[in-house]
């Protein structure tokens, strides 16, 4: 049924301009959209939206995740941007630095000014 239908993450913030700095800013998605309900971005392919809601951070799972070729690089790049890197409890898996490694699964794991989780991973 939604095997032919484009998915997107939503995320909830509680400031708009705090997130539009960091979503646009420091992790240099592009803004395709601004309106009253929120903001719209496109990153290679996908669409994130973020939108003000007073339920904004309480998630405990990871929210969004990009796939990338390098996840070494791109952690050292979002660390140049002022990206702090968060390290959890993975079953089976150990730290390189701030690059969890799962066997050929590489990941990070970092927050949005709300603390909602975010990856970066292979």
């Amino acid at each position: 049924m939604l095997s032919d239908a484009t998915v997107f993450a939503t995320i909830a913030v509680s400031d708009l301009t705090e997130s539009k700095e960091f979503y646009g800013g420091m992790l240099g998605l592009i803004q395709t959209d601004q309106n009253p309900a929120g903001i719209s971005y496109e990153s290679g392919g996908g669409q994130l939206f973020i939108y003000q809601s007073p339920t904004a951070g309480t998630n405990e799972a990871t929210c969004a995740a990009w796939k990338v070729d390098d996840v070494e690089a791109t952690v050292e790049g979002l660390k140049a941007q002022g990206v702090a890197f968060e390290h959890y409890e993975i079953p089976g898996g150990e730290y390189d630095g701030d690059v969890a490694i799962m066997g050929p699964m590489h990941a990070a794991w970092f927050k949005d000014p709300d603390g909602n989780i975010l990856s970066v991973g292979n």
